[in-house]
């Protein structure tokens, strides 16, 4: 069993991943979903060597707004 991020330290947070074939569709995906809830914000891009595609990952709590106010 694969065990968890330490940035899912409880209910409500989440590691979005997003993979797509070019930078830019990954960068637009992951800046357009991260203002959702409070975030991270979008890490650096990333390939995964003999994989298809670039990567981008955030960080989020989906109990809280963009603000940082509960829901």
């Amino acid at each position: 069993m694969k065990s968890l991020s330490p940035h899912l330290t409880g209910p409500g947070f989440v590691a979005i991943e997003v993979t797509a074939a070019d930078e830019p569709a990954a960068a637009a995906a992951a800046q357009t979903v991260g203002p959702l809830w409070w975030s991270s914000g979008p890490s650096a891009l990333y390939r995964t060597p003999d994989e298809d595609g670039v990567r981008v990952r955030l960080y989020a709590d989906v109990r809280r707004a963009p603000d940082g106010q509960q829901r």
